[in-house]
This record gives C-alpha cells, sequence and structure tokens, in this order.
C-alpha cells in the first residue's frame, strides 16, 4: 500500500483529487505556507474553526519572520 492511500487519524485526505502534501511536495513550498495549505484544506471535515484558527496562526508566523527579515536587511 502507498503511503498517499494510507491515513493515520482520519480520511479527511483521501477523498481529495490531489493531497496537500503532494502539492506541496510538487511545488516546494515551505513548512509556514505548506501548513497553511494543510489547515485550510482540512477544517471543514477534520478540525473546524480550530483548524482555521492554526492555519491563520502560520500566517501571522509568516508576516512577523517576514518583517524581522526586513528590518535585518
Amino acid at each position: 500500500m502507498s503511503a498517499l492511500e494510507k491515513q493515520v487519524s482520519g480520511s479527511h485526505y483521501k477523498a481529495l483529487k490531489i493531497q496537500p502534501i503532494e502539492y506541496i511536495h510538487a511545488n516546494g513550498i515551505p513548512f509556514a505556507e505548506g501548513s497553511v495549505i494543510k489547515y485550510v484544506t482540512r477544517w471543514r471535515d477534520k478540525g473546524g474553526i480550530a483548524d482555521l484558527e492554526k492555519a491563520k496562526h502560520f500566517i501571522e508566523l509568516l508576516i512577523e519572520l517576514e518583517q524581522k527579515a526586513r528590518v535585518l536587511e
């Protein structure tokens, strides 16, 4: 069985045409951005508003880190 066919703890990704990990990996998307994609993709079928809050937190982290990086340039 392929790792993409197996899902631990639920089935919220298996019903998708393209799983978030496939999209993230194929496009070389970094961790924080990939986490936003993951949480926004699954929120209706798994974590509800909590997943949207997680996605929002990663966006806030990205903004903060980018602002700090620009100050250091």
